[in-house]
């Protein structure tokens, strides 16, 4: 899913606007506060926080303060403001729930393909898998729920990251590295923004032998998920052939279209 998806947007997120009916301006302000700062990267200044979101400097000390005496916050030596490790945990039983509302959904497509399904997001610089649930048959893949790969190597990663900016792409890379873990992963930048680019092109991702040598991946983004968030099948090669992804992919692109409505309505699965 790319990151654009991650953010609200700025007509959304205007903090001029009244509050929606029955809110608390107060707390509305506080979460804009949260979600612009992990937009930024996390941590910002108080003046960067006025100008993107228009409220006056000491409303926003105000908001601040007690999202620091809450734990959600924290200052910097460098007077600048920095997510709380209170998030963490919230973010963690978020990321537990969300892998349970999505298990109806790779249990259709365990159904539907033959194949193992999975989700994961997109966490800081990693790939975090949420949920999974396995193929019927005897010889299958299976990834550990909480495990983290880097992108660059998975066909999830390669969804979550097809629309994000190429010098954020890059600068990730950077910070990340780009280990090879089979022959065939793509270890130089270039080559990961050609194949962002073939993601954009065709409307899924392939992971072909890059994670694990004999096994294929087709994973595509979740659209408009609250956080970047990627569903995918994967199975041995022999079995997730060309004539198989033809197949499979409408029905990844159709289940994550569900998954995105059910996730923005607040409807659970049946």
């Amino acid at each position: 899913m790319p990151t654009s998806s991650a953010s609200t947007t700025d007509a959304a997120k205007s903090s001029t606007a009244a509050p929606a009916s029955g809110g608390v301006q107060s707390l509305e302000r506080a979460f804009d506060l949260l979600e612009r700062m992990a937009d930024a990267g996390g941590e910002v200044g108080l003046s960067e926080l006025s100008a993107s979101s228009g409220l006056p400097l000491p409303t926003i000390h105000r908001l601040m303060r007690t999202l620091v005496a809450c734990g959600y916050v924290r200052q910097q030596p460098n007077r600048r403001y920095a997510l709380g490790p209170r998030l963490i945990r919230l973010g963690e039983s978020a990321s537990r729930l969300l892998g349970t509302w999505a298990r109806p959904y790779l249990a259709r497509l365990v159904e539907e393909t033959g194949e193992t399904a999975n989700m994961a997001l997109l966490d800081g610089d990693e790939v975090v898998y949420v949920a999974q649930v396995p193929s019927k048959h005897s010889m299958r893949m299976f990834t550990e729920v909480g495990r983290r790969v880097l992108p660059h190597s998975t066909g999830v990663g390669k969804a979550l990251l097809a629309h994000t900016p190429a010098e954020e792409v890059r600068a990730l890379l950077a910070r990340t590295g780009m280990p090879a873990a089979t022959e065939k992963t793509i270890t130089t930048p270039d080559g990961f923004l050609d194949a962002l680019d073939e993601v954009r092109r065709a409307g899924y991702a392939v992971d072909d032998n890059e994670q694990e040598i004999g096994v294929r991946c087709l994973a595509v983004s979740v659209p408009d998920s609250p956080t970047a968030a990627a569903i995918s099948i994967s199975g041995p090669a022999g079995r997730v052939t060309d004539e198989a992804t033809r197949r499979i992919v409408p029905v990844l692109q159709q289940v994550a279209a569900e998954l995105s409505t059910a996730l923005a309505t607040s409807t659970p699965p049946s």
